[in-house]
């Protein structure tokens, strides 16, 4: 396979090539140094083509059928003439750095669409599970033209409250039972959603979804007095409340996007992007810092032993990172 020159991944993924645009998602994920001049070449030169996409974030609480919805909801904006991108985030082996990649399986019908995309990536520990050039490969898929784009993170906990400082709207899929599901979620997740969809509200169960439904609404007017987020029912399954759910998430979007409110939403994602980039940076250059990588193994285990305070062995940490740092 020929290397792509940044003409041709700008060509391609304008053209919505879905060959160039997979190796255009491949090349900002890599870690290698010398890809990354030509992957922020392509993302600076694709810039002005991206931000027509509704970007939605959805999280679901576990065994919730967060890849059977996104199918069904997909294949509902298909049958509306959308082209939709999935970016399905996996967890990622802390032990091996594998990644179980099984969500473009779970989605059967939609990866089969022409006009749409799906692309699992690996969370590689990143925090929240939200996979560390998400970002970047959400504007990907914008510039190749796709009007909608779904990122579905791992799970729900505070952690994954950092997929809502990347999207237009947070959806989170919520199980029947609400009094016990709602002791196990994190407060950070209910403060920044704007939808909670009780899924699987069918059969038998139909009747407990609408019990939760009201307890969650209870639940969320205490907790969020005024700006208490829409609670609705579905089924993935059989596809019913599909329709109704979408049209709240364009409603609601829309009228954020008439107010100049989507706009600055997202001028504030960018700056806080920018933060979070540096911060990346300054990790990785913290842990390849030869003095820092010489003292840490005996910091951590007089750490563990009980030999040094956390705050004394970190102050030395920095100290050797940047001289200038001092308590004090």
């Amino acid at each position: 396979m020929r290397p792509l020159s940044a003409d041709d991944y700008v060509a391609g993924v304008r053209a919505q090539d879905r060959a160039v645009l997979a190796r255009a998602i491949t090349l900002v994920e890599s870690e290698h140094p010398r890809h990354a001049a030509l992957a922020q070449e392509v993302l600076t030169r694709l810039l002005p083509h991206t931000g027509g996409s509704r970007r939605v974030g959805i999280s679901g609480v576990p065994g919730v059928g967060k890849s059977t919805f996104i199918d069904a909801l997909g294949m509902h904006l298909v049958g509306e003439g959308k082209r939709v991108a999935v970016l399905a985030i996996d967890p990622s082996s802390t032990v091996s750095g594998g990644s179980i990649l099984g969500d473009k399986t779970r989605m059967a019908r939609l990866s089969r669409e022409l006009t749409a995309f799906i692309r699992p990536s690996p969370s590689s520990g990143t925090l929240g599970g939200v996979a560390r050039k998400t970002r970047e490969t959400l504007l990907l898929c914008e510039a190749a033209g796709f009007d909608v784009v779904l990122v579905e993170t791992v799970g729900v906990g505070q952690s994954e409250t950092v997929v809502a400082d990347m999207v237009d709207f947070y959806l989170v899929l919520m199980l029947a039972g609400a009094g016990d599901e709602l002791q196990g979620i994190k407060r950070g997740i209910l403060e920044v959603a704007d939808m909670l969809a009780i899924n699987k509200a069918d059969g038998d169960n139909q009747p407990r979804a609408e019990r939760a439904r009201a307890e969650y609404r209870a639940a969320l007017h205490l907790m969020r007095p005024g700006a208490e987020p829409e609670v609705t029912t579905c089924s993935a399954m059989e596809g019913t409340g599909i329709a109704k759910l979408w049209a709240s998430v364009e409603t609601q979007v829309g009228r954020r996007e008439a107010s100049g409110e989507l706009g600055r939403r997202r001028r504030s994602q960018q700056v806080g992007w920018m933060w979070a980039m540096v911060q990346d940076g300054l990790r990785a250059a913290l842990r390849a810092h030869p003095q820092v990588s010489t003292l840490v193994p005996a910091l951590e285990a007089d750490v563990r032993e009980g030999r040094a305070t956390p705050t004394s062995a970190a102050l030395r940490v920095l100290d050797a990172f940047l001289p200038s740092t001092r308590a004090g």
